[in-house]
């Protein structure tokens, strides 16, 4: 089996390369195509903690999704026998394309710790060497590790969706970028190039990525994508025939803005946009936060008011504050302090709102964050729960079932509900030994707690828990649209916009044509 390729190419960061990948691979999979996604690197803090097949199993994945995946074929950790992560974006496309996520999928994921400077993980694991190689030095040395899972799966299914990342036509980066074209010259692949009409300047884009490219990867873009539209798509034209003219190329698709299709952000922010009326619920939202992604279904609740607070102001007025993951704890509560919201999130805490930490925010929460290898740095913690977090040089990567403990308001409703998520982590958090002790309130399928709570505060290691309908239900009566629903108003999406015919006939184009 030899997959042909179809490739999402972007003229720049944002411009809906991953959710329009993901409707691609539901598209070709209800056509009863084995299909599988790609993305050669992805740069994301909201990574997911993935399972590979078997050699014996097959990658069908069960249709509903991730909370069933457990009924699935047999499974092993990882690649190599270990747990490991990926980009939330390939693991939703996995999904979409009926798969099991796996490593290959996405075998490098870069996870930004600073500006300058970002943790490599390579087919799941950490890679220390290259997190500490300079950039253009490691590049080369990154795509020898991607380019065998690109053959592989190139071998194994028969379609592969792949996606490019940021722009192919950044040209100061062009001779390293091994994600864009290169990958697409790999594959052959058939390249749509998508844009954002609605920020504006997209024929602009389109006609300068397609021009700044060399003639030999021009020719592997088959069509012209115009997403984010409003309007009246008639007063377009002359447009889209004029920058066919000047390139060759058609414009093949014009989407309309589509706010509402349920599919996480790749960023996690949302465009800092405020969603719904009613509870008010805010999510701080420090310089390295991340596993954004999980807040996406409380963003479609229309009685809940969902925001990302950056000040006391945005703080203050919020019914809810949740502390989400962090890829530098000790960093983002040093900048918390700095934005003196450390005083409004105790005075909500004695006010006894509820307050939620995740992950990072859980080991803010704390009295101390303990870091005697130098990964992340020692810090007070906020003093909300008595527990000590030290960092340790293994980081935990496993999906868990999980299950709440007796709790009190405002957090009661939960007690008793068992259900899953998945943990990524270095630190590991126990009771501050000269402290009264914080009541356990949710312990994983061992018997081991990873969540405490005190009054109206609760902390908690398990990612995903607003993804499963027992805690929606529970916490807000809500009931949301599983993620197979949403796969499938994407495929349907793009298949009323694009030109007939296109799609399939993507798969019968050689991509070096």
């Amino acid at each position: 089996m030899t997959a042909k390729a179809v490739m999402v190419l972007g003229t720049t960061s944002g411009a809906g390369k991953s959710w329009l990948a993901t409707a691609l691979c539901r598209y070709y999979a209800r056509r009863g195509l084995k299909v599988a996604p790609y993305k050669a690197q992805n740069m994301s803090n909201n990574a997911r903690v993935v399972m590979s097949p078997s050699p014996a199993g097959t990658q069908a994945a069960p249709r509903g999704g991730a909370a069933e995946l457990g009924s699935g074929p047999a499974l092993r950790p990882g690649l190599y026998g270990t747990m490991g992560e990926i980009g939330s974006a390939q693991y939703f496309q996995a999904l979409a394309a009926r798969r099991i996520p796996e490593v290959r999928m996405n075998p490098v994921l870069l996870k930004p710790e600073k500006d300058t400077a970002s943790q490599v993980i390579v087919l799941g694991e950490v890679d220390s060497e290259l997190t500490d190689m300079p950039w253009r030095e490691r590049s080369e040395k990154l795509w020898l590790r991607a380019r065998p899972p690109l053959h592989e799966l190139l071998a194994e299914n028969d379609v592969v969706v792949i996606e490019g990342a940021g722009s192919p036509a950044e040209i100061n980066l062009h001779s390293s970028d091994y994600v864009n074209m290169r990958t697409a010259l790999e594959a052959k692949a058939a390249c749509l190039l998508v844009t954002d009409i609605d920020r504006g300047g997209a024929f602009a884009h389109l006609f300068g990525t397609h021009q700044l490219l060399p003639a030999h990867e021009r020719a592997l873009i088959k069509g012209y994508v115009l997403n984010r539209f409003r309007g009246d798509a008639s007063l377009l034209a002359p447009g889209p025939e004029q920058l066919q003219a000047l390139t060759g190329v058609p414009t093949v698709a014009v989407l309309p803005m589509w706010r509402g299709h349920g599919l996480p952000e790749e960023d996690g922010v949302f465009d800092d946009s405020v969603s719904g009326s009613g509870l008010k619920i805010a999510i701080v939202a420090y310089p390295r936060m991340s596993n954004l992604d999980e807040f996406q279904p409380l963003r479609s609740l229309a009685d809940v008011r969902l925001s990302w607070a950056r000040s006391p102001a945005q703080l203050e007025v919020a019914d809810w504050i949740i502390l989400p993951g962090s890829k530098a704890v000790a960093a983002d509560l040093a900048w918390l302090r700095a934005q003196k919201l450390d005083l409004v999130i105790a005075r909500h805490a004695a006010a006894g709102k509820p307050l939620l930490g995740i992950c990072g925010g859980l080991q803010m929460l704390g009295e101390s964050l303990l870091d005697p290898h130098g990964l992340d740095g020692n810090a007070p913690g906020l003093g909300l729960l008595p527990l000590v977090t030290q960092f340790e040089k293994d980081k935990l990567l496993k999906p868990c079932s999980l299950r709440f403990e007796a709790l009190t308001e405002p957090w009661s409703a939960l007690a008793g509900i068992e259900t899953e998520g998945y943990e990524i982590h270095h630190g590991r958090t126990v009771q501050h030994p000269a402290m009264a002790a914080a009541r356990v309130a949710v312990r994983n399928e061992l018997g081991e707690a990873i969540g405490w709570s005190h009054g109206s505060v609760l902390g908690c290691y398990a990612h995903g828990l607003f993804e499963q309908t027992r805690v929606m239900q529970a916490l807000f009566g809500a009931e949301q649209p599983g993620l197979d629903a949403v796969f499938e108003g994407l495929a349907d999406f793009i298949e009323a916009h694009f030109e007939p015919g296109v799609l399939m006939g993507l798969l019968q184009q050689d991509g070096a044509q």
